[in-house]
């Protein structure tokens, strides 16, 4: 069994460090042996393409890179990021839960 990490896919997040920071976004991938995980729209790199079915033209697109999962806070109901603990609800079933407000993160 791998690692547990306080993000998942789809989840909303917050990077705290980096250049990044305060930026906002869904998290499209999680690299779980890397604990890194690809949020839209943060971290964007430049890369260079040679033309292929895809892009026929080639040339350089702008795409996510991966962030490490340490600079990012999931965002909880109030809007800001928060960090993550689990524990057992009513149907004995493990659910993340806000630290700062208690509440199940969905």
């Amino acid at each position: 069994m791998g690692k547990k990490l306080h993000i998942k896919k789809g989840d909303t997040v917050i990077v705290n460090a980096g250049v990044s920071k305060g930026q906002q976004g869904k998290v499209l991938e999680v690299l779980v042996d890397k604990s890194r995980a690809i949020v839209e729209g943060v971290n964007m790199i430049s890369k260079h393409t040679k033309p292929n079915a895809a892009n026929p033209q080639g040339g350089i697109i702008k795409q996510e890179a991966s962030i490490h999962i340490s600079n990012l806070n999931v965002v909880d109901s109030t809007g800001k990021g928060v960090r993550v603990g689990r524990k057992l609800n009513e149907q004995n079933k493990l659910v993340r839960y806000s630290k700062k407000t208690g509440e199940e993160i969905k």
